[in-house]
């Protein structure tokens, strides 16, 4: 059994877990048949057999039964837009740049901060009820200091953990002008964008459940002091900082006719590749700019969803990680038909297979890690495992259906058919968050029906009905 080094004669147990297949992506990625995790003060105080921690069951506050399921670590999201959500579905069938002109751009214009809060509201929840225990939000509209901080609120309503990667723009820029992002989005000064993301970060500083990150929205459009000045707020607040970089083919032309050099070279020349830097797609690099982004041990954001619906590319997986780069998986959002990491590691093991024509290219157990202790060492949160002093982010999946009979081999089974549907229960710092596959702490109804709602105001405003319509 293992336990705590406080506590080596009696352990602490608010929650027990027992009796299902526990997933630990320990040192040793054991998987335990009949396994038992016990739980206390929002941290995982015990891992092991369920007849080694029986004992626990007189002190447990709660004792959950998990025979027929698996017990796994909660999964990040590495990079997604909430405020997305009401678009499902209507940008199909465009490359990034046209996607952005017609869909995104004119959509991030026209939505009000009621509007954008009651997206978030749901992508939080279906982040959720799919096993999601942290995201990283890129929100970039609007982006004043109410709409951020309600936007936070939001997610911690939910009850899952976040960082609101507060998209900072700036003034208009030749990057800019050669992207043809609209000019009414450059509506702040550079130092309007410093100011805000600070007041922001003051209020929702690390440690909380929901922290603020400076994110420069695209390193084609964003001027380079105002990355450089991100990357600087972030090592100071102890917190990472988010960026889109070299997404497709195009940005890199853009960028090098703006700056003579390419985007991740040139941030590694000016100082600016650390382990507080996460890069959203990153899969258009050289191998300089790989062994630069593993020698800082910088992130890499994996989007499979994302890539292959905008027919983005492939990110350069192998060598990122063989390099020291940390990679974490992320679904982009609703918009690009991401919808959750379950989703995101079966398409990207695939997706790797195909484009090397070399089926032994990825394993089920590489993307679960990526799912869990990739999208960890991405946030620096002690989580991803389950092991003690860990904190108590886990998921249980029911695996008593017809989708994994006949029952093998566990990490394949849910890598390979594991959906959001099976997601049956959710513990978010030792809270749960979503029981019997509904949430505890949101009214599912009033969310849909908020979301509907801001939906056809949105389409209204930003005149996208046209968008909308089936067989165009």
């Amino acid at each position: 059994m293992s336990q705590t080094p406080s506590s080596p004669d009696r352990l602490e147990c608010d929650l027990l877990l027992e009796g299902g297949v526990v997933i630990t992506l320990d040192g040793k990625r054991r998987v335990l048949d009949g396994g038992a995790v016990a739980v206390a003060d929002g941290k995982i105080t015990a891992v092991g057999d369920s007849g080694e921690l029986r004992e626990l069951r007189e002190t447990a506050g709660k004792v959950i039964d998990c025979r027929g399921k698996v017990v796994l670590p909660g999964m990040t999201d590495g990079h997604t837009h909430l405020f997305q959500s009401l678009g499902r579905g209507l940008g199909d069938g465009m490359t990034l740049v046209p996607w952005l002109q017609r869909f995104m751009l004119p959509y991030s214009k026209a939505i009000t901060r009621e509007m954008s809060v009651a997206a978030v509201r749901l992508g939080a929840l279906q982040a959720a009820l799919s096993g999601t225990t942290m995201v990283v939000d890129n929100h970039y509209a609007p982006t004043d200091t109410e709409t951020i901080l309600a936007v936070a609120d939001a997610v911690e309503e939910v009850g899952i953990r976040g960082a609101i990667a507060r998209g900072i723009f700036g003034e208009m820029n030749p990057g800019g002008e050669l992207m043809g992002v609209d000019p009414d989005l450059f509506a702040l000064t550079n130092q309007d964008e410093l100011d805000i993301t600070a007041e922001c970060m003051a209020e929702r500083p690390r440690g909380g459940l929901v922290e603020v990150w400076p994110c420069p929205e695209n390193i084609v459009y964003v001027w380079p002091e105002l990355i450089e000045a991100s990357a600087e707020m972030a090592e100071a607040g102890d917190v990472r900082w988010h960026m889109h970089c070299s997404e497709v083919q195009d940005e890199i032309s853009f960028f090098t006719e703006v700056h003579g050099t390419r985007p991740v070279a040139w941030l590694a020349d000016r100082g600016l590749l650390s382990r507080h830097t996460t890069l959203a797609h990153a899969v258009w690099l050289d191998p300089d700019e790989v062994a630069a982004m593993g020698a800082a041990n910088a992130t890499a954001v994996h989007n499979p969803i994302s890539n292959q619906y905008l027919a983005s590319g492939v990110l350069h997986l192998d060598p990122l990680l063989s390099a020291g780069a940390t990679v974490a998986l992320g679904s982009d959002g609703v918009a690009v038909a991401g919808q959750d990491i379950f989703e995101a590691m079966k398409a990207g093991m695939l997706m790797h297979r195909v484009a090397s024509l070399d089926s032994t290219a990825t394993t089920v157990e590489q993307f679960l890690e990526l799912g869990t202790l990739g999208g960890a060492a991405m946030t620096g949160l002690e989580a991803g495992s389950l092991e003690p002093g860990r904190a108590a982010d886990l998921v249980v999946v029911d695996v008593s259906g017809v989708r994994h009979t006949p029952w093998s081999r566990p990490v394949a089974s849910v890598v390979h058919s594991g959906s959001a549907a099976d997601v049956e229960m959710v513990i978010v710092a030792g809270e749960v968050i979503v029981e019997d596959g509904r949430s505890t702490r949101v009214d599912e109804d009033e969310v849909r029906a908020m979301a509907a709602e801001a939906a056809a105001q949105l389409f209204g405003r930003a005149r996208l009905s046209d968008l909308a319509r089936d067989w165009q």
